[in-house]
């Protein structure tokens, strides 16, 4: 998805705001879930602004209903009404079907929630794309890094050839 901004502002009316591209690289991501985000006036606007860090973020779960912990939405600067706590757990909106789903992922065969990036959908409403995920070993990291080496060099040697 590319990110899209609106007008003289620089806001992001709809496209990504934060990616979390670490997780990428430390896990293996099995399956991918779409979630809505229940957040407070000033943290969309501060995600408005593409301000949000998500790396060393989870979601994990609480009284039988899905969080996201140590997401950092800074304050925003603009108001001083509402403050918030920038690495506040935040609400996930799921049905139960997929929440249990999650939870058995994680309990079961001992896998990771993992969020991979907070976006704008069309409408305007923020989502988080949450990927299931196992982690990865140093061996494995390396077969990734040489991999994609390698399919850069190939596509630099087909681009000189060709």
């Amino acid at each position: 998805m590319a990110e899209t901004k609106s007008g003289k502002s620089g806001l992001i009316s709809h496209g990504v705001a934060a990616q979390n591209r670490k997780a990428r690289f430390d896990y293996t991501i099995k399956e991918t879930v779409e979630a809505g985000l229940v957040l407070k006036g000033p943290e969309v606007k501060s995600l408005r602004h593409g301000r949000a860090t998500l790396s060393e973020a989870w979601a994990g779960e609480r009284d039988g209903e899905m969080f996201l912990f140590n997401a950092y939405i800074p304050e925003y600067q603009g108001g001083v009404l509402s403050r918030f706590e920038p690495r506040s757990p935040r609400k996930l909106l799921l049905k139960r079907k997929q929440i249990n789903h999650l939870l058995g992922a994680v309990q079961k065969q001992g896998q990771t929630v993992v969020p991979l990036q907070i976006h704008f959908n069309e409408r305007g409403m923020a989502k988080v794309l949450l990927g299931v995920a196992e982690g990865r070993n140093k061996a494995d990291k390396r077969a990734a890094i040489a991999s994609r080496d390698w399919q850069r060099d190939k596509a630099r040697l087909m681009r000189e050839k060709g």
